[in-house]
C-alpha cells in the first residue's frame, strides 16, 4: 500500500502525520528521522489495526502542491489572509515548512 504523510516543521523538529490514518502520528529531530519514525509508525498503526481485527484503511488521499505566482515574486508569504478550505482530508494543505512524501508499505 501506498500512504500519503505530511511532514511539518515544528521549529526545534519535525512531526509527520498520515491522512488516511488518524492518530498515526510521528516525530523526529531532521527530516530523514522523520521520515524513518513515520514508516515505523504506518508499520505498528496498521499491525494493531489488524491485531484488532479492524478493516485497514484503503489509501484514499491526494497530494500535490499549488503554485503561487504572486508568493514567488515577493519571496515568499507575508501577511497571510485567513481562508476556508474545502479541500478534504489529506489535500492541498500548503502550510509554510511542510513536506509531502508518499511511501509503499507492502503487506
Amino acid at each position: 500500500m501506498r500512504y500519503a504523510i505530511v511532514i511539518e516543521n515544528a521549529g526545534d523538529n519535525f512531526s509527520a502525520y498520515v491522512p488516511d490514518l488518524p492518530g498515526c502520528i510521528a516525530t523526529g529531530e531532521t527530516l530523514a528521522a522523520t521520515e524513518q519514525a513515520i514508516r515505523e509508525a504506518i508499520e505498528f498503526h496498521l499491525e494493531g489495526l489488524r491485531e484488532d481485527g479492524t478493516p485497514i484503511p484503503t489509501p484514499s488521499s491526494h497530494v500535490d502542491y499549488v503554485e503561487i505566482a504572486e508568493a514567488q515574486r515577493l519571496g515568499g508569504v507575508r501577511n497571510r489572509p485567513t481562508a476556508k478550505s474545502t479541500a478534504k482530508s489529506g489535500e492541498a494543505r500548503g502550510f509554510k515548512g511542510t513536506a509531502r512524501r508518499e511511501f509503499s508499505v507492502t503487506y
